[in-house]
């Protein structure tokens, strides 16, 4: 257990922290089973841009490392080409 004030604090800020990226993480995970779910090249199209968008907020708030963002949105792309 911690012994000082700050160690404390720093216990729980990180918890808040933990929270919320699981949240963020988690709602990143569904959208994109959402999105690759759609069989219809026209849906898919129109659903890139805004979860393209949030997996873009996650690599830059570091949630998700940047290349993992990168492999995300290029395989969503190449899924949305073949259809």
């Amino acid at each position: 257990m911690a012994n000082h004030k700050s160690a404390i604090r720093r216990i729980r800020a990180n918890n808040r922290k933990r929270d919320a990226n699981r949240y963020y993480a988690k709602t990143m995970r569904n959208a994109l089973k959402k999105a690759r779910a759609i069989s219809v090249k026209e849906e898919a199209v129109v659903a890139y841009p805004p979860l393209a968008s949030l997996i873009d907020k996650l690599a830059k708030k570091r949630i998700i490392h940047k290349n993992k963002a990168a492999n995300l949105k290029s395989g969503l792309m190449l899924k949305i080409n073949k259809l």
